[in-house]
């Protein structure tokens, strides 16, 4: 897993070369979003949780974990979903 600050920077960083599931974290460490990317597109995804992007999520930190394929990423992104129940998901509660 890694984890980084919730910035530009840090997301040039990160590994595009597999689907990943992301936590955008508050500074006090809870889940305000956790979400999914498609290989080749990871760093323009979080790039739109930044503010000023399409889909604005407040975060100070975010957690990364790459996956193999895409199913197993959205399996696991539903679990996170129903466990930490992240203030922005709405439609997976």
């Amino acid at each position: 897993m890694i984890k980084r600050r919730f910035n530009k920077s840090s997301i040039a960083e990160v590994p595009a070369d597999k689907p990943i599931l992301y936590n955008l974290k508050t500074a006090t460490g809870n889940s305000n979003y956790v979400g999914v990317a498609k290989k080749g597109r990871v760093r323009q995804r979080l790039g739109e949780h930044l503010p000023g992007g399409l889909a604005p999520i407040p975060a100070k930190t975010m957690e990364i974990k790459q996956f193999s394929s895409i199913s197993d990423a959205r399996a696991t992104e539903k679990r996170a979903i129903k466990r930490k129940q992240p203030k922005y998901n709405r439609n997976l509660k």
